[in-house]
């Protein structure tokens, strides 16, 4: 169930920001333990480098590269990169991705540019790499990660760049679904809620949390109907599933991955 024996999964964002298991980290790890090849890109080197050190020493095979995903030419070098190693790609993995507090009002517009590119432009430029390679082999997988962020407003914290490019993500992962579903190619989206993962404490203690770790950690799992946030292998799991020839009859759609948080409210 769920192997990828020989399968070559290409992954972007496959670090981590700050120690432990992030999103790529996890979903790179968890596609190696289940036989693929893992070719992964992070704007961070060395964060690769140690997810590419951990497949390593359960005698996985991953591949890693610097990768800017929101610069075309530097995606194209990726995945020539990714061909030249392993001669395919199999599944590709959307991973990068980042949230800025603000609102229209408040919000500079360089912000707004960089969230569009961050999350929402670096979808478009790998697909716009990959889907060819998957066309030409008259089979693949894509999955990309969005947020519910992009499905439900944020209870009185304003994100609406990091909502809107959100949004477009799994608006754009059903047009990208249609026009390539006579080609043998799934598209499908992972939809997070609040995940207590290494960015929490790197980044969102910080930002939102008034640099008490432990109030932000209690406020976001007392808003979970399950009583904790989710963490990195629970969308690993889901990314995998829908990459998976299990869910070959599976195209267009989501797993929202929350807890209950979205059905909650309304």
């Amino acid at each position: 169930m769920l192997r990828f024996d020989n399968k070559i999964v290409f992954i972007s964002g496959a670090g981590s920001v700050g120690d432990g298991w992030g999103n790529g980290r996890a979903t790179a790890t968890l596609f190696a333990r289940q036989g693929a090849k893992v070719f992964g890109t992070d704007i961070n080197l060395s964060a690769a480098e140690a997810t590419a050190a951990t497949i390593a020493s359960e005698e996985g095979t991953c591949t890693v590269r610097r990768c800017d995903m929101t610069d075309s030419a530097d995606v194209a070098e990726a995945v020539q990169a990714c061909i030249d190693r392993f001669g395919r790609i199999d599944v590709l993995v959307n991973n990068v991705g980042g949230s800025a507090p603000g609102d229209p009002v408040s919000m500079a517009e360089e912000v707004w540019d960089g969230q569009m590119d961050l999350n929402l432009k670096t979808v478009f430029l790998a697909c716009k790499h990959v889907l060819p390679i998957m066309q030409a082999q008259g089979k693949g997988a894509v999955v990309n990660v969005a947020s519910v962020a992009g499905i439900r407003d944020q209870l009185g914290r304003d994100y609406i760049a990091y909502a809107a490019s959100k949004a477009g993500v799994i608006r754009m992962s059903k047009a990208i679904a249609m026009s390539n579903a006579k080609k043998g190619i799934r598209c499908n989206t992972v939809v997070p809620g609040l995940m207590h993962t290494p960015l929490v404490e790197a980044r969102l203690v910080r930002q939102i949390g008034g640099n008490d770790a432990e109030k932000l950690i209690a406020e976001r799992n007392a808003r979970v109907p399950l009583g904790s946030m989710g963490d990195a292998w629970d969308v690993a799991h889901a990314v995998l599933f829908l990459a998976s020839d299990e869910a070959k009859y599976i195209t267009a759609t989501e797993i929202v991955v929350d807890g209950g948080v979205t059905a909650a409210r309304p």
